[in-house]
């Protein structure tokens, strides 16, 4: 993993500190080409919206939960971590009957080691990634689920 200028990480945890959970979701899409920032939680049969922010309607703070058999975040539970920045480039075998085309995306687990969910940027036009923004992805998802974690006590 690269190595992270610590700038980025620390607006994030400022915006965490005075907004919660959507300022940092703010401050990771506005380093983003994806439109969509998003943290998205496996239930059984859906994978639910948590949060959301669309960088082209700020007011909107969550979107539509999403079947299971038709999210890439699901692909996180084996891999890790997703990234792609069209269907030519899928760096796996499984495409998945989605909107979404641009993705990049880690998989955020419990403090007991079982799988959560996914903290992803996506789009449903084309995007060239920033490699950098994976590894930032990584290093604040621990962040994210200790305070999810904390709002289901």
């Amino acid at each position: 993993m690269r190595a992270i200028d610590d700038t980025p990480l620390r607006k994030f945890e400022r915006a965490i500190e005075a907004q919660g959970i959507i300022g940092g979701l703010r401050v990771l899409n506005g380093r983003a080409p994806h439109r969509f920032t998003g943290i998205y939680r496996y239930m059984p049969t859906i994978l639910k919206n948590v949060q959301l922010i669309d960088a082209f309607t700020p007011e909107l703070v969550r979107g539509d939960d999403v079947p299971l058999e038709d999210a890439y975040c699901l692909l996180l539970s084996a891999r890790r971590q997703l990234v792609f920045g069209d269907l030519d480039n899928l760096p796996c075998a499984v495409k998945v009957a989605s909107p979404v085309v641009s993705y990049c995306g880690t998989l955020l687990v419990r403090s007991n080691g079982e799988p959560y969910g996914s903290l992803c940027h996506f789009d449903v036009n084309r995007c060239q990634h920033a490699g950098t923004e994976i590894a930032l992805l990584e290093t604040v998802a621990p962040i994210l689920m200790n305070l999810l974690e904390e709002q289901e006590r």
